[in-house]
């Protein structure tokens, strides 16, 4: 009998990618704009039938964030089965919106079952009860179970909606029973809403309703541990609609104690959530009366909080400079600077603390530690964003730094002690140390810099070895200083083989430690596959900064370990015999069959437009200034971890506060940077005469000689009349022309040293940001000039920056190793044409990354068909020819694209 693997009991959904819930999972946010009830501009385009325009809607709440996205047609104007289907029909092909799982939201089971028909992955209904009975709730449960939906079930039954804590608690623990008894449905797919209602109303009955709702969660965790709970956080405040200050507030408090108690996720109405500490603490305290129902006799905190609410609303939101907490005691003010992010007094507040305490290692593990505590608590509930942490940590460093000459002193004395008395000195083991690195060939570190800064702010000795680090010097690293966990970190695609390599020598060698992986390149699905193989004292996929710490904690608490590694390598085997059993749904043409159909386009009345010269043009020291005014800033904030669309994130309710600072920071350090002359614009850009030799191979006709580039083309069976796609397609086998350019910003590194010595994270990891923007920018601006002047096919475009964001030119700029060219190594080509490192500044590193880091390179096609795509997965026969072509060995090849083969090498 073989063994049965066990998978943790997590909420999983999935839309076109999947969400785990777990339980170091933040505050789940469900996007209701796309709800008739809750968006009158959504209710209006419904009503008219323009369900096109309507997913603007749910697109947007898709790119400010939204992890679910709850969908309700419920209107008396409308007929919610017919619009159910088509606007869900619509968004199951629309990939950016139907990545994330939909919440099927209506009070007619009709609406529900019409929706379930409809969309792919595993959705949530919202929702069912037991108001009908028993009969109707399990009849309505197993149809959900049979579509494989997740249920959010009603605190509701035939007497009425539960309003005390007591008929919360028996409803969802009845429905419970009959859903895991009955019906045969998992615990953790279940979702309980136990009834938000409204507070403050002036009825006294209605004054403890948040108090039952928390006090409610907390029992029916502790009774039913692996359900999760909902709800519809807006309730709450309803008293004060029109009050939008106070309603912010209200939600925040109520939030701060309902998650505590065990709230998992929510809806919530855009613009009205705020830091709960950073409530004016009049207010913040005068909702605690309210919410917790404290002081409110006779509705005395209910009167106090509407009379409160009056002054707010008549006088707006003032920013004033608080400089109350400077009279606090030493240990609350370095508490309120790291929480803060404030260096202005860091110096002063650390040497009175270094006086008053007994030893300078004290402060550090006392308040220091304390307040880094509470930062690390604000960040893992979702109440902190990742610039706030970064300034803090550059608060705890510059006050470490401050202590460090005394501790280092301290220590010199106790060994000149010992060596005097003729005894040892032990010091103690100290914090738990990890080791990170950028893999050998990959030069990017901003996620790992960022993933250190945030593990170091939780108390861990953080061992950073840099980039480009080849796997004998990190397991060096490693056993030299006994690190607990190794992490590794890439960007490029060639940098997961080196993964899977660093993984075999940990193998190999017998080590014992954790192994952590990252970077935009790497995915659970790869880690799963390839790299958890190698290794089998655990090998962890972490999505971002925020995972980190609580992956790190676990894997460092012997009592969790090993729970935590054996979850993980039961939901990596099943991913791992997922993916085989995957393989063979895609249908692919034979190679030559592929070949047969490419793009649709009519040659015979094309006549290519001659740029204004040929050759290559370079370009040194280019104005920062025209630079900037390119530089698309979305990719800027995701950096930070921060997902929304711009200018519309500076504006988020959640997190368009701290976003904006951030921003003004940028803008103050970039503005530094332009005036100063911190960076050097540097690249070429070069055309040449070409053609279509084969179907795909571009020849380029230089004075030297003939260049064959050799392109990729999708394999995957199309629907009747799609085009298999190559790159080649876009160029005449007649008489063309192609173009190439190559972009970089120089000068980082001696500010990346100053702002290092200066334990300044924040700013260094801006600069780095920014470099990054600086360069896509200036390949943009080329772009543009290129279209305009120096290929000129083009002259007549008058586009605006969104626009070019949006690439609504003519032509396209694919790179080599993204997804419509994924052979990095054509980039030899590239830069051969271009002038090599003399003429770009660049070095390609020996997987190909460029070097420096901020640097893009790409190719130049002006057909007006040309449009960018995937290449997807390729078959064996195609890689043999691709191989032939090039005159490389197979194995060599297939190395190269390992991340596009359908077959295993």
């Amino acid at each position: 009998m073989s063994e049965k693997i066990y998978i943790k009991p997590f909420l999983r959904l999935s839309g076109l990618e999947p969400l785990v819930v777990r339980p170091e999972t933040n505050f789940v946010n469900v996007g209701e704009r796309t709800n008739v009830t809750g968006s009158k501009k959504f209710a209006r385009l419904i009503r008219e039938g323009a369900y096109e325009q309507a997913l603007s809607v749910a697109r947007q709440q898709v790119e400010s964030g939204a992890q679910i996205i709850d969908i309700n047609m419920d209107d008396a104007l409308l007929e919610g089965v017919s619009a159910m289907t088509t606007f869900l029909n619509l968004v199951q092909a629309e990939p950016d919106i139907a990545r994330i799982p939909i919440m099927i939201d209506s009070s007619k089971f009709e609406i529900i079952e019409a929706g379930l028909k409809c969309v792919q992955g595993k959705c949530i209904v919202n929702s069912i009860s037991m108001k009908e009975g028993e009969a109707k709730f399990i009849e309505q449960a197993i149809i959900c179970k049979s579509y494989g939906a997740s249920v959010i079930v009603m605190a509701f039954d035939e007497v009425g909606q539960a309003d005390t804590k007591q008929r919360k608690v028996e409803i969802c623990h009845r429905a419970y029973k009959i859903l895991t008894e009955q019906v045969g449905y998992d615990p953790q797919e279940i979702i309980f809403d136990p009834n938000i209602f409204a507070i403050a109303t002036g009825i006294e009955e209605h004054n403890n309703y948040a108090v039952d709702f928390i006090e409610a969660t907390k029992e029916i965790k502790a009774l039913m541990p692996l359900t999760k709970i909902s709800g519809g956080v807006s309730n709450v405040s309803f008293s004060f609609r029109g009050n939008d200050h106070v309603r912010e507030a209200i939600h925040s408090v109520f939030l701060f104690y309902a998650i505590k108690a065990g709230m998992d996720m929510g809806i919530v109405n855009a613009g009205q959530l705020v830091v709960y500490d950073e409530i004016e603490p009049t207010l913040r305290d005068l909702c605690e009366d309210v919410i917790l129902n404290r002081k409110n006799d006779n509705n005395e905190a209910t009167e106090k909080l509407i009379l409160h609410a009056e002054t707010v609303k008549a006088k707006g939101k003032v920013e004033v400079k608080d400089e109350k907490w400077r009279g606090e005691p030493v240990e609350k003010r370095l508490s309120h600077s790291l929480i803060n992010g404030i260096t202005e007094y860091i110096d002063s507040d650390t040497e009175e603390a270094r006086q008053k305490y007994p030893k300078p290692l004290d402060v550090i593990e006392g308040p220091l530690m304390d307040g880094m505590n509470i930062v690390g608590d604000l960040f893992g509930a979702g109440k902190m964003f990742l610039p706030q942490v970064v300034k803090s940590a550059r608060v705890m460093k510059k006050a470490v730094a401050i202590l460090t000459p005394y501790i280092e002193q301290e220590k010199e004395d106790r060994k000149n002690a010992h060596l005097a008395a003729g005894t040892t000195n032990e010091e103690a083991a100290g914090a738990a140390r990890i080791l990170l690195a950028t893999v050998k060939g990959d030069v990017h570190d901003i996620g790992k810099n960022i993933v250190g800064v945030v593990l170091g702010c939780n108390g861990y000795d953080i061992i950073d070895l840099g980039v480009m680090v080849a796997t004998e010097k990190i397991l060096d690293a490693a056993e030299k200083n006994k690190v607990d966990i190794i992490g590794l970190s890439g960007l490029i695609t060639p940098s997961l083989d080196e993964m899977v390599h660093v993984a075999h020598e940990m193998k190999r060698r017998g080590m014992s430690q954790p192994l952590l992986i990252g970077g935009a390149t790497t995915s659970r699905m790869h880690t799963a596959v390839k790299i958890a193989q190698q290794y089998d004292n655990g090998v962890i996929h972490v999505l971002d900064a925020s995972r980190s710490v609580t992956v790190a904690g676990s894997l460092l608490n012997k009592d969790t370990k090993p729970g935590l590694l054996k979850g993980i390598k039961a939901e990596y085997d099943k991913l791992k015999e997922d993916f085989a059993n995957k393989k063979t749904v895609k249908n692919y043409l034979p190679f030559a069959e592929s070949q047969q159909n490419p793009a649709k386009i009519s040659w015979d009345n094309f006549k290519p437009v001659a740029p204004s010269f040929t050759g290559t043009k370079v370009f040194n020291n280019y104005s920062l200034e025209e630079i900037a005014a390119y530089i698309d800033w979305q990719p800027f904030f995701i950096a930070w971890e921060m997902h929304g669309k711009f200018p519309q994130i500076l504006s988020d309710p959640i997190i368009g506060k701290e976003a904006t600072k951030l921003h003004n920071d940028a803008k103050e350090l970039l503005d530094q940077i332009i005036a100063e002359k911190w960076l050097n614009a540097r690249g070429a850009i070069g055309f040449w005469p070409a053609a279509r030799t084969a179907p795909d191979t571009v020849t380029v006709r230089t004075e030297t000689g003939n260049t064959n580039l050799e392109f990729l083309r999708q394999q995957i069976k199309k629907a009747t009349g799609q085009p298999n796609l190559s790159l080649a397609d876009f160029v005449d086998k007649d008489e063309d022309f192609i173009g190439a350019f190559a972009v970089t910003i120089e000068g980082i590194e001696e500010h990346i040293r100053r702002f290092e010595q200066n334990h300044d994270d924040y700013n260094k990891i801006i600069l780095q940001a920014l470099a990054d923007r600086l360069a896509e920018a200036f390949a943009e601006l080329l772009h543009k000039k290129t279209r305009q002047e120096y290929w000129g096919y083009a002259t007549d475009e008058h586009l605006t920056n969104e626009q070019l964001i949006k690439e609504e030119y003519l032509g396209i700029r694919p790179a080599p190793g993204y997804p419509a060219c994924p052979d990095h190594t054509e980039k030899y080509k590239l830069f051969d044409l271009l002038g090599g490192k003399e003429a770009t500044g660049i070095t390609l590193t020996e997987t190909l990354a460029m070097y420096p880091a901020s640097s893009v390179s790409g190719w130049y096609f002006a057909h007006p068909e040309s449009k960018y795509f995937g290449v997807g997965k390729i078959e064996k026969d195609q890689v043999i020819d691709y191989a032939s072509r090039k005159g490389m060995p197979l194995e060599a090849v297939e190395r190269w694209l390992r991340p596009v083969l359908e077959y295993d090498v």
